[in-house]
This record gives C-alpha cells, structure tokens and sequence, in this order.
C-alpha cells in the first residue's frame, strides 16, 4: 500500500531522515519506536505530503507521491494523520467537528454523515457527548474524537503521531483501547508511538529509528525479545 524508498528529509544542514525504507501492506499495523527526535513524526509528514522530501520516493499504491502532478488533497483523502495535539475546532460541537471534513471535502450529504458520525461516537462510548463542545471533554476523550474524526474521512490508511504523549497518563489507556479495537478489524495502520507494550501487542512490524537511520524492523517478537542491534538493545532497556 505505501512504500517509502531510500527518503532523505533535510531541514537546511539538518538530515533528520537518511535513507528510510519501509513497506506498508493493507490490514497491516506498523509502530515507529525511538526516542524523541529520531525522525518518527517527520517520517509520518513526509508520508502525509506535509514535508517534501530530498531524496529517495514514496509511493502509494504504486503511485509516485513527489510527481508534481499529484494534488496532496487527493492523497490526503486516502492518508489521514492524526497528531499529539487534538485540534479540534473548539467552536464546533464534538459531532460538527466530526462532520465538517466529509461534507465540505468530499461533498457528502450531511446527514449521512451525521448517521455515520453517531455511529462512530457510539462505538467510542461518547454518543451521549455529541453536542458538547471539546473543552467539555477529558484529554483523552478529544483524543478519542480526533481519531474518530479523521475515520469519517474513510481513510485507506491511518499515521498516528504519538497520539497519547500529550494525555495524562490515567487517560491513556482509554485511546490505547481504540486503537487495539482498529488493529483487530483490519485498520492499516502507521504509528508512531513511545508506548512499547502497546507497540509489541497490536503491531505486525516494528521498525526502530535513531537520529534519522532506520537502525532495524522486524516482528514484534523479533524486536523486543531478540534485537539486532545494539542501539535497539540500549534503547529499550532505557524504556522498560
């Protein structure tokens, strides 16, 4: 599904990715592990269109993303990226800010869509809160919504950044759960994420990145039990 080959992300003197490689398949749930400035959200942008890239090329479903041709808005109906702040429209109640991308964005009539986003609130257990506004809201309850919001958008593929560092730690558990319930009906996934239980339980690959390098992927099994790589190895016995 998305193939990104060799990419190479600069910021003026600052490489920050160099060389990544990576496979997405579909139904299939991938975590970048590392520690903060390694590149994992840059990564997640650049896959998004946010950031172009130097070098290399990222594909999606064979499609070449740095042809000039391409329209990001198109790609990013496909790719929905979800970050570590909510952002959340906090004039707009929870259910309008569900509703706002699929009925201006994809043109969808509203009140299918506002079927849809009960549905999808109901699922999340916050079908009661529909009417509220964000700040009426516990963290991880918005986080909940946003990722709700960006699955109305019917996304093919889901970047998720580090969606539960910014959350209290009593809340992350209820996002976590979210997730676990997406990666268990199929939801392709990219996550980047600092929570390593959570990594080895849903994911099918794990890739580890250090300043920029990609420095190994492989099953769960393979990365937590029996690492490589003795900066894998380092990092997560300062983790654990």
């Amino acid at each position: 599904m998305l193939e990104l080959k060799d990419v190479v992300k600069r910021f003026a003197d600052n490489e920050v990715l160099s060389g990544i490689s990576l496979q997405l398949h579909r139904h299939e749930v991938v975590c970048l592990i590392g520690a903060s400035g390694s590149g994992k959200s840059t990564l997640l942008r650049c896959a998004n269109m946010l950031e172009s890239i130097d070098a290399g090329s990222i594909t999606l479903f064979g499609q070449a993303l740095e042809d000039r041709r391409i329209d990001p808005n198109l790609v990013r109906r496909h790719i929905a990226l979800v970050f570590q702040s909510f952002n959340l429209f906090p004039h707009l109640s929870v259910l309008d800010n569900i509703v706002l991308g699929p009925v201006y964005a994809m043109k969808r009539k509203r009140a299918e869509v506002r079927e849809e986003a009960l549905a999808l609130l109901e699922r999340i257990g916050l079908r009661d809160r529909a009417d509220e506004f964000p700040d009426r809201l516990s963290g991880g309850q918005q986080q909940r919504v946003a990722i709700v919001r960006s699955l109305a958008m019917r996304p093919t593929l889901l970047l998720l950044d580090e969606v539960t560092s910014a959350l209290d730690p009593t809340l992350v558990g209820e996002v976590l759960d979210l997730l676990r319930d997406l990666a268990s009906s199929g939801t392709t996934m990219l996550i980047a994420t600092h929570e390593m239980n959570f990594a080895k339980d849903v994911s099918h690959q794990v890739a580890y990145l250090d300043k920029g390098v990609l420095v190994e992927k492989g099953t769960p099994e393979q990365i937590f039990t029996s690492p490589q790589h003795e900066a894998t190895r380092l990092f997560l016995e300062r983790v654990r």
